[in-house]
C-alpha cells in the first residue's frame, strides 16, 4: 500500500505533456498582454493573447491580430520561442535546458521524452533528442540564410529578422507571418506568389519540418538505400509524395485558372504542401471553389507524420487506414506494405485516432456555425485547420465571438497534444508502461 500510494504521487508521462504544453501557453499569454508586446503599446485583452499564445505554442498559425502590424519586435519574439517550442516539443525543449544544465536523464523523464518525439524505444532517446536538436536549428539557420537575399533585398537590415523568422515557422510549420501592414493585414506570402526562389525554400523547410525527426535519421544513416529504412519511414515518404502531388494536379486542374500558367502550377503544388499543416497562403482561399476547400480540409485533417513540427491526424493514420481498407478489398485477413504485417493493434488505434480528429472537426465546425450564423462549410473549414493545427483561414477568424475563439482554441490544443494522448492522460493508471500508445507514438513496422 506504501508503495501504491507513492507511486500515486507523479505523474505520468503523458500528463507532463500535455501539462506542459498548457502551461507554456498560460505563460506566453501573460507575456503577450503586456504592453511591451504590442507596438502601439497597449495591454493586449487576455482572450486575444491566450489565442494567439495557443496558436504559436500548437504551431497552428490562426491568429486574430496581425503579427507583423499589431505586435512589438519584442511580442514577435515571444511568439517565435514559443512557435519554436511548440514545433520541438515543450519536453524535448524541457530535456533540453537540463541536459545543457550537465545534469543526468531519470528513467522516467526519459520515458516521457520517448512518448514526446514519438521514439519507438526508450534507448539512445538522449542521442536521438541531441540530433534533433542539431538538425533543426541547422535546417532553420540554412533556410534563413536562403531566404536573406529576396527579404533584405526588399527589406533591408530588416529582412534578417524576417528570414529567421519565416524560416522557423516554415520549418515548424506554424504559418505566422510578419509580412503585414496597418494598411495590408493578414497578407500571409500572397506578396510573393510569383518569386520560385522563395516559394521552394519555404515548401523545403515545411516538408523537411512536416516528415518526422525519426525519419530524418533514417535518411541520415542509411542515406538513399531506401530499402534499409524503417517501414514507418517508408510509408511517411511515400504518402507524403501522394499528397503533395495528387492535391496539386488537383488544384492546378480546379482552381487558380485567373492565374497564369507557370505561376499557376506553383501556386498548386504550393498549397498542396502547406494546405497538410503549415498554414501559408500564396493565393486567396476565399474565391477557391467549394471542391478545393473540401480536398484542402481533408488534407488539413490528415496533417503532418509521427515526430514531426507537424500537427493532425498523421500521414501514418491515413496509410494505415488505407492499407486496411485494400486489404478488406482483396479478402485478406492482414494489411501490409513493403513485405511487413501491420498489427491488429496499430489499425485499432488508427481508426481511433481518425473518429477523435473527425469528431472534433465535425463538431466544432457545426458550434463556430451555430454561434456565427455563417455557412457550414466555411466554419467547417476553420474547424479543420485548428484542430490540424495548420492555420489556413478564410478570413473569419479574427471578427468570431469569443465562444468561437475558444472552440479554436481547444481544437488547436487538441490537435496539438494529440486526442488520445489526453485521454490516456485522464485514464490511464498508475504506470504509463501498460498504457497502448496511438499510432503517432509507435513505429509502424
Amino acid at each position: 500500500m506504501p508503495e501504491n500510494l507513492h507511486r500515486r504521487k507523479h505523474l505520468t508521462s503523458f500528463q507532463l505533456i500535455i501539462l506542459g504544453f498548457a502551461g507554456v501557453i498560460l505563460a506566453g499569454a501573460f507575456v503577450l498582454m503586456l504592453p511591451v508586446s504590442s507596438a502601439e503599446g497597449v495591454i493586449t485583452p487576455f482572450n486575444e493573447a491566450l489565442f494567439t499564445s495557443t496558436s504559436a505554442v500548437c504551431v497552428t498559425g490562426l491568429v486574430v491580430q496581425d503579427t507583423g502590424s499589431y505586435w512589438s519586435l519584442f511580442g514577435q519574439t515571444v511568439i517565435l520561442v514559443l512557435i519554436q517550442t511548440g514545433g520541438l516539443g515543450v519536453v524535448t525543449v524541457a530535456s533540453s535546458v537540463v541536459m545543457l544544465a550537465g545534469r543526468k536523464i531519470s528513467l522516467m523523464q526519459r520515458s516521457t521524452m520517448q512518448n514526446a518525439i514519438s521514439a519507438p524505444k526508450v534507448g539512445g532517446i538522449v542521442r536521438l533528442t541531441r540530433f534533433i536538436l542539431k538538425g533543426t536549428f541547422l535546417i532553420e539557420f540554412l533556410g534563413a540564410l536562403m531566404l536573406m537575399p529576396v527579404f533584405c533585398r526588399d527589406f533591408g537590415l530588416k529582412g534578417i529578422w524576417m528570414s529567421v523568422f519565416h524560416s522557423i515557422s516554415a520549418f515548424c510549420n506554424a504559418g505566422f507571418d510578419i509580412l503585414g501592414t496597418s494598411e495590408h493585414r493578414f497578407v500571409s506570402l500572397t506578396g510573393y506568389a510569383g518569386n520560385v526562389w522563395l516559394n521552394i525554400v519555404i515548401m523545403l523547410l515545411i516538408i523537411i519540418g512536416g516528415i518526422g525527426f525519426l525519419t530524418w535519421e533514417d535518411v541520415y544513416t542509411n542515406k538513399l538505400n531506401f530499402k534499409r529504412y524503417r517501414m514507418q519511414s517508408k510509408v511517411i515518404l511515400i504518402t507524403t509524395m501522394v499528397l503533395i502531388f495528387l492535391p496539386a494536379v488537383f488544384f492546378m486542374v480546379c482552381d487558380f485558372d485567373y492565374v497564369p500558367a507557370g505561376k499557376r502550377i506553383l501556386a498548386s503544388v504550393f498549397q498542396s504542401v502547406t494546405t497538410r499543416t503549415a498554414g501559408f497562403n500564396t493565393e486567396d482561399l476565399a474565391i477557391m471553389t467549394e471542391a478545393g476547400k473540401a480536398v484542402m480540409i481533408f488534407l488539413m485533417l490528415i496533417g503532418g507524420s509521427p515526430s514531426s513540427t507537424a500537427g493532425g491526424m498523421k500521414t501514418t493514420t491515413f496509410a494505415v487506414l488505407i492499407l486496411n481498407a485494400f486489404a478488406t478489398f482483396r479478402s485478406q485477413e492482414d494489411a501490409g506494405a513493403f513485405g511487413r504485417r501491420v498489427d491488429g493493434r496499430i489499425i485499432k488505434n488508427a481508426a481511433t485516432i481518425a473518429m477523435l480528429y473527425f469528431m472534433l472537426f465535425f463538431f466544432g465546425g457545426i458550434t463556430i456555425s451555430v454561434c456565427e450564423g455563417l455557412p457550414l462549410l466555411t466554419c467547417l473549414y476553420e474547424a479543420a485547420s485548428a484542430v490540424g493545427t495548420v492555420g489556413l483561414t478564410l478570413g473569419i477568424t479574427p471578427d468570431l465571438h469569443i465562444i468561437s475563439k475558444l472552440v479554436l482554441i481547444v481544437l488547436m490544443y487538441l490537435g496539438r497534444v494529440g486526442g488520445l494522448t489526453l485521454i490516456y492522460a485522464v485514464f490511464s493508471g498508475r504506470n504509463t508502461s501498460n498504457a497502448k500508445l496511438p499510432l503517432e507514438k509507435i513505429t509502424v513496422g
